[in-house]
């Protein structure tokens, strides 16, 4: 077997060199002697005759939910050794959790393997389950963590990077509400709605336990959510159709003790949403008899009782309750916190970017998703240079060809001057140069040229925490990387001004595409793009059209929809698993 394996190295080793004649003697012992006719020291390793390929860049990636997956997805995994690291071996389709709360779709059927998505990629990805503690950014590492029970070996592990890519989501915000951690039911991940469920059933069969008064009985059938966003009110409607639907035919002796309370810090629930939408919801509740409570402020939650404030009336008054859910926003993760520290954003209450998901800071760290925010550069801060890059023949004004021909880069590089011109209705960006009085001016000095922008910063806006930002992200992200190698740049340089040349990366920009609010009842709402609002049994089959179309693969399409079916026909499953 030896000389067998020496023999194929020196063979190899002919071929590279057919000028030099190796003479292979073997020896009793099974060794070989190798000799040259030429000169001694010309004997060659098989090491030496090894063309080593260059290093890939390492590529570590932390998450896998909307973010993640849509980098992983669209990425060039030939150009880079690519790692990534999630405490969940799984990619979710976090929108129709509320409906897993309460059987509408089960848990299995808007969840993907990990493992099987990235085996569709043209590349090695190796997938680590495991939790991210700590980002060393001085030394360009990850501290892991295994969450594997019963490990043999090590538990904690580190891995080195190149470029790093941030997709860690965030954490429940409690604003530090008292009780909170301890009382209240979460519904950030597939576990959190399978507890959920559970809790449901066990509160009706708590309440049809002999010996119970009325008031036991209509306190552990009270269910109260803290937040009026698109989540609880979602779970909400889900809940009630649940029980009007199939719980009031299994547990009928309790249905007139059952009540659903909505609770709001704001004026009104989904006020992120258009305003007729905020009004239909608001009296489509009524009619289910939903309770809303809005401009209430939760002070503290005990294991019986929620404390609750009316902000007008300035009244404290407590609320009862059999299980509670609390669904008020989101907060940084530690790991981030501590991430942030190190980077001198510790001031901050989210990670930074700049526009091209650069963490501020880091020259090879990316953040996209719910646990960073884009730092929108403001057109103000630059007018000065936008001015000096229009004034070609440095004449100390600008004509509105000059005007035109600088603007075409800001739009590209300040968004929010887009957002200024619809806002105003103005047609063309030479609109900014006319006079108070509306008239058209062919020339505007540095002066006229600040106060036609002046406006425009007020039009910055954060994005919104939810899976369509954090798709787009991704999708935006893996380009850039898939062609930071081609153009021999990174993606968080500068945009050039034309003459001389425009950068090879435009800055991410998010395209809303609608959003709904499913109300229960076959009714939903949906604000759509043009301004669109479309309320009703229509809205709610939109919805199901693309829900479905939205899924990761057909396995989860085809398991949402028979989900949905069954539940037409055999109704929710009200088992306790």
């Amino acid at each position: 077997m030896g000389f067998s394996s020496h023999f194929i190295r020196a063979s190899a080793a002919l071929q590279h060199h057919p000028s030099k004649f190796l003479v292979l003697v073997a020896l009793s012992s099974g060794s070989l002697v190798a000799y040259s006719e030429s000169q001694p020291d010309a004997v060659t390793s098989a090491a030496d005759l090894t063309q080593k390929e260059p290093r890939k860049k390492r590529l570590v990636v932390l998450g896998t939910g909307w973010a993640g997956t849509s980098f992983l997805k669209d990425l060039d995994v030939s150009q880079y050794d690519v790692q990534v690291v999630s405490p969940r071996n799984y990619f979710a389709f976090t929108p129709l959790l509320p409906s897993v709360t309460c059987g509408t779709v089960e848990a299995r059927s808007i969840v993907e393997p990990v493992r099987k998505i990235i085996r569709k990629r043209k590349g090695d990805i190796d997938f680590l389950e495991a939790e991210c503690y700590k980002i060393d950014a001085a030394n360009n590492k990850v501290l892991c963590r295994s969450i594997v029970e019963n490990l043999v070996g090590p538990k904690e592990f580190s891995l080195e990077y190149d470029y790093l890519v941030v997709a860690m989501g965030a954490q429940v915000n409690t604003f530090n509400t008292p009780g909170v951690k301890e009382n209240c039911h979460f519904l950030k991940e597939v576990e959190d709605a399978q507890k959920i469920r559970r809790s449901v059933i066990d509160c009706f069969e708590n309440a049809i336990l002999p010996g119970l008064s009325e008031e036991e009985r209509r306190t552990s059938l009270h269910f109260v959510i803290v937040g009026g966003g698109p989540t609880g009110v979602e779970f909400a409607a889900e809940l009630h159709d649940f029980f009007s639907e199939d719980l009031v035919n299994i547990y009928p002796m309790v249905r007139e003790f059952v009540k659903i309370t909505l609770i709001q810090a704001g004026d009104h629930i989904l006020n992120t949403f258009d305003e007729r939408i905020s009004s239909f919801a608001e009296s489509k509740f009524a009619r289910d008899g939903i309770e809303v409570q809005t401009g209430c402020r939760v002070l503290s939650v005990s294991d019986k009782d929620i404390s609750v404030k009316d902000k007008a009336k300035g009244q404290i008054f407590q609320v009862p309750y059999g299980m509670v859910v609390w669904s008020t926003g989101i907060g940084t993760r530690p790991v981030i916190t501590d991430f942030m520290e190190q980077i001198g954003q510790g001031k901050r209450r989210v990670l930074a970017t700049d526009e091209w998901l650069q963490v501020k800071g880091c020259q090879n760290v990316y953040a996209l998703g719910d646990c960073a925010t884009i730092d929108q550069r403001k057109i103000m801060d630059d007018i000065s240079a936008i001015f000096k890059a229009a004034d070609k023949d440095n004449s100390g004004t600008l004509t509105v060809e000059e005007f035109q021909d600088v603007m075409a880069d800001i739009l590209i590089r300040y968004p929010q001057l887009d957002l200024y011109l619809k806002s105003k209705h103005l047609r063309d960006v030479s609109d900014l140069l006319r006079d108070p009085q509306g008239n058209s001016r062919k020339e505007v000095d540095i002066e006229g040229f600040k106060l036609a922008l002046s406006q425009v910063d007020a039009q910055m806006k954060s994005l919104p925490a939810t899976a369509q930002v954090a798709a787009q992200q991704g999708a935006y992200l893996s380009n850039c990387f898939n062609r930071m190698e081609l153009c021999k740049k990174n993606p968080e340089g500068p945009l050039q001004f034309k003459g001389s040349g425009r950068h090879s990366f435009r800055p991410f920009r998010y395209k809303h595409f609608g959003q709904f609010a499913p109300l229960g009842g076959e009714q939903a709402a949906a604000e759509l793009p043009g301004d669109w609002v479309s309320m009703g049994q229509s809205t709610q089959w939109l919805w199901y059209s693309v829900y479905a179309s939205k899924q990761v693969s057909w396995r989860t399409r085809v398991l949402v929809v028979s989900d949905w079916t069954r539940r037409f026909i055999f109704g929710r499953d009200s088992s306790r698993i």
